[in-house]
């Protein structure tokens, strides 16, 4: 059954970054976008690059390993529409950031 984690205070995702957390097998990347969170799988969907890593303009990250393009957002691969990373309910209470796993 899912359940929330806590993962991190807001402080330690500056807007505009991200940042990976091992949730049980998960690796997830949690992004901050003006304020708000959005946790996705970690792994670029081309060949597993660390999405957390990527440069992060409005709600797109690009990975750093051959310049992959997803929407943090819906999770929505740029470069091969249809293709998509899973996302993950995010919630932030008193300073601290959960997801859902």
């Amino acid at each position: 059954m899912a359940e929330f984690v806590e993962v991190c205070a807001e402080a330690d995702i500056p807007p505009g970054t991200g940042k990976m957390f091992e949730i049980g097998r998960e690796e997830i990347g949690v992004f901050n976008i003006g304020g708000k969170f959005y946790a996705i799988d970690d792994l670029c969907p081309h060949e597993g690059g660390p999405m957390h890593e990527g440069a992060v303009s409005g709600e797109i990250v690009t990975c750093p390993l051959h310049g992959w393009r997803t929407n943090v957002v819906t999770g929505e691969s740029l470069e091969l529409p249809g293709i998509k990373v899973n996302r993950f309910e995010v919630k932030v209470e008193n300073g601290k950031v959960f997801v859902k796993v």
